[in-house]
């Protein structure tokens, strides 16, 4: 996933004004590739802790208030998720300096109010008392807030989590300030995306340099000092398939059946191209059925989703992966075990966790009503290898129209429960594994299963 930092100087205390402006930068962003965009700290209103002191009733907004409405039309126009700053009613009746997440769909996904306040900060807000966290195109995200940053704990329990990124929204005033996350992506092994403030606040202009740093190649994105935004490329931190954390999920079968799409549901399309005389590939797991349906449904018209491939026998995929790791040993020599066996789970499951041998997993595409695909910026299954990595879903350099039919396609299945495996735009799964840990389920419901004859 392309992760932006805006960075842009708010109207003072103009709620209304400000948030057009984000919602002209998230479309933007958008247009570049960016999944996700980061504002500043407090970026709804400035930092204007006078004002807000002043009539913390007025200055304090839910996440559905109507002044949001343009950040979340955004959000659900590009398919794009936003972490926006403001003030916003806490528990205790006052405000708390808060960060929405919105998710592509523009619906709250999470909310973290800043656990550390810094100075005049602790005589207007509410400190927050739980850790951010949330989990987007693969990313498993922590959040943090300004002077969040300078507390070892908040890095430590970020890691510790399995967090691969942080997002920090800020009003730092100094250059030197801004530096120092190369060295706390360096000593917790996190990316880290930081939307600084820019221009006047309270205790004095902030300096923007928004940017992006990695563990290893220090700065990766800057927005100078100015109006903008800062892009960083965060694709080598998406979980795998491969990860320990998703074979670590429990199994819980339910036992619901696998059923034949073909049958159970004609008004799909089923690919006839499958050399498979069992026509084992055309079975899912009836919940999965049913959401297909419900995802058809949303698409807008003149739009047919059309089944690739569904069910695979365990031992299919088994000889998938090993065949797919023997292509990259041979082209990699040098690459060791793990790193082989991480880059074979971009593309194909191990075995032993893999989505369509539980039935969960379906390799989708989009269909006109002529039978005609649109342009989806690769053809299905094609690997990271062969396409330049414009096989993930939220690969930059797609041309406007691919990238609009994979926002189609990732709305309509999205809103019916499935999740993306992201290094594939054509792999939608629900009930399995990856499902599970991608949307805090306890357990998955569906395990490794034959097909009865």
């Amino acid at each position: 996933m392309i992760v932006a930092a805006a960075q842009f100087a708010p109207l003072p205390l103009d709620a209304a004004a400000n948030a057009a402006r984000m919602a002209g930068l998230i479309t933007e962003a958008a247009g570049r590739g960016a999944g996700l965009v980061v504002f500043a700290e407090l970026a709804l209103t400035g930092y204007e802790l006078d004002g807000i002191a002043a009539a913390p009733g007025r200055f304090a907004y839910a996440a559905d208030d109507p002044v949001l409405a343009p950040v979340t039309a955004a959000c659900r126009a590009t398919g794009t998720a936003a972490v926006v700053g403001c003030p916003a009613p806490a528990a205790d009746g006052g405000p708390a300096l808060a960060s929405y997440v919105f998710g592509p769909d523009g619906a709250l996904l999470t909310r973290y109010d800043k656990q550390h306040l810094y100075g005049p900060e602790k005589a207007v807000f509410t400190p927050g008392r739980a850790d951010g966290r949330c989990t987007l195109g693969g990313l498993r995200i922590a959040l943090a807030t300004c002077y969040d940053t300078a507390h070892a704990e908040v890095w430590e329990r970020a890691a510790a989590d399995g967090c691969g990124v942080l997002l920090a929204s800020a009003f730092h005033g100094a250059a030197e300030r801004t530096e120092e996350y190369a060295a706390d992506a360096r000593t917790y092994g996190l990316h880290v995306v930081l939307a600084n403030g820019l221009g006047p606040g309270s205790p004095g202009p902030a300096c923007g340099l928004s940017g992006a740093w990695s563990p290893a190649g220090g700065r990766i994105a800057d927005a100078g000092a100015g109006t903008g935004l800062a892009l960083a490329d965060l694709r080598e931190r998406i979980t795998l398939m491969t990860d320990p954390a998703v074979a670590a999920v429990p199994v819980v079968e339910c036992g619901e059946p696998l059923v034949d799409v073909r049958t159970a549901a004609p008004e799909l399309l089923v690919s006839e191209i499958r050399e498979d005389p069992a026509g084992a590939f055309a079975f899912l797991r009836a919940g999965v059925l049913e959401r297909l349906l419900r995802a058809q449904e949303s698409l807008p018209d003149g739009l047919r989703l059309r089944l690739a491939e569904g069910y695979r026998p365990p031992a299919l995929q088994r000889r998938y992966f090993e065949e797919y790791t023997d292509e990259l040993r041979a082209a990699y020599p040098e690459w060791p075990p793990a790193r082989l066996r991480d880059a074979a789970g971009r593309y194909v499951s191990p075995p032993e966790i893999a989505p369509h041998s539980a039935g969960g997993a379906v390799d989708l595409l989009l269909v006109a009503a002529d039978g005609t695909e649109p342009d989806m910026g690769t053809r299905l299954n094609a690997d990271p290898e062969e396409s330049g990595g414009a096989c993930y879903t939220n690969a930059p350099g797609l041309s406007p129209e691919a990238r609009a039919h994979r926002r189609i396609l990732g709305a309509a299945l999205s809103g019916a429960g499935l999740v993306n495996y992201p290094t594939e735009w054509w792999h939608w799964s629900y009930g399995d594994r990856y499902w599970a840990l991608m949307t805090g389920a306890e357990h998955c419901l569906y395990g490794p299963k034959e097909l009865s004859k």
